[in-house]
């Protein structure tokens, strides 16, 4: 197991967050499933961005920063996630969100995460389709330098080699998790679009010795860019950890089948997994990232992919008060 104590960290999440098993929906699947509920990490509603804020924060403040800066779509978790932190310890936040293409628009523009956004007292900055918003998060950046501000930029998802120690910490919380309850996991499976949790997963169970496979379900790109897009930041985040790059090698494993036409536009097959959870165990899942995650497990289980003698584990990473913004698409 890595040291983490060499790593700055500050402690915003609630943990270690449950895992259970999924009685009602393995029954209806025939599959054996299992649920990490990172959406239950407490910070804005929880969620996976809540680790990896743990780290970036901690850098943001040795290097002095008054103000955190970060990218989204308008209805980024990552955002709302970030907005709070940044009320939390003190920083002002600005967040550079971009409208995004072919989502229902009824509610998109003053609730869910946008609302609470507000709430916690962040400057929105909301840029249009189309628009560069790395360059304009860029040129932010320089106009609060000019003004005297020092500020710091977390990068879109918080997916780089800081905010992956994040999600190492967690597979080190659900080895240990497996081996307290007595049970054997064999295939993780969540939803993957910036990189940073299914790299920084894969990278604590590469540390820890596990081989547990991880499928990542791509929410926005093909099958061979989102693999490789985990691979680099997982290689990344190895040297980042002083361990060989090259371990990155052969476990990246990523399904671009299921996103339907991009990023936030939600799926027939979206919406049915949002209600078999939410009508069978309870659970809220989103309509952008753990909705398609989820409908991929439940198609594999389905086609026998996910065979029924396996446990299979989903990686709940949150994102539930994005609902409000889809009413329109639900009701």
């Amino acid at each position: 197991m890595i040291d983490f104590d060499s790593f700055p960290r500050m402690v915003i999440s609630h943990g270690p967050t449950p895992l259970e098993a999924m009685p009602r929906l393995s029954q209806a699947l025939d599959c054996n499933l299992f649920i990490k509920r990172d959406d239950c990490t407490g910070l804005a509603g929880g969620g996976n961005k809540t680790r990896k804020l743990e780290y970036l924060l901690a850098a943001a403040h040795e290097a002095g920063a008054d103000t955190l800066v970060t990218i989204g779509g308008l209805q980024s978790n990552h955002a709302r996630q970030t907005a709070a932190a940044a009320a939390k310890f003190g920083f002002a936040c600005e967040l550079v969100l971009e409208d995004v293409e072919g989502t229902p628009k009824q509610d998109y523009y003053n609730n869910g995460n946008i609302l609470l956004d507000k709430l916690f007292g962040a400057t929105i900055h909301a840029v249009a389709e189309g628009v560069d918003s790395v360059a304009f998060a860029d040129q932010l950046m320089a106009t609060l330098i000019d003004a005297g501000k020092k500020p710091y930029l977390i990068p879109v998802g918080g997916s780089n080699e800081v905010g992956s120690l994040g999600y190492v910490r967690c597979a080190n919380e659900m080895l240990a998790q497996i081996v307290e309850q007595g049970i054997s996991v064999d295939q993780i499976v969540l939803a993957s679009g910036s990189a940073g949790t299914q790299a920084g997963l894969l990278a604590g169970l590469i540390a820890a010795g596990a081989g547990i496979p991880v499928l990542g379900i791509a929410v926005s790109r093909d099958t061979q860019a989102q693999q490789e897009l985990v691979h680099t930041l997982l290689a990344k985040t190895l040297q980042h950890m002083g361990l060989d790059p090259e371990l990155a090698n052969g476990r990246v494993v990523a399904d671009g089948g299921y996103y339907g036409e991009g990023y936030g536009i939600t799926t027939p097959a979206t919406i049915e997994a949002v209600q078999m959870c939410a009508q069978l165990e309870g659970i809220l899942l989103d309509p952008v990232y753990t909705g398609k995650g989820m409908a991929g497990l439940i198609d594999k289980c389905r086609t026998g992919v996910l065979s029924a003698n396996k446990n299979i584990l989903f990686l709940h990473t949150g994102g539930s008060q994005g609902l409000f913004a889809y009413r329109e698409v639900l009701s």
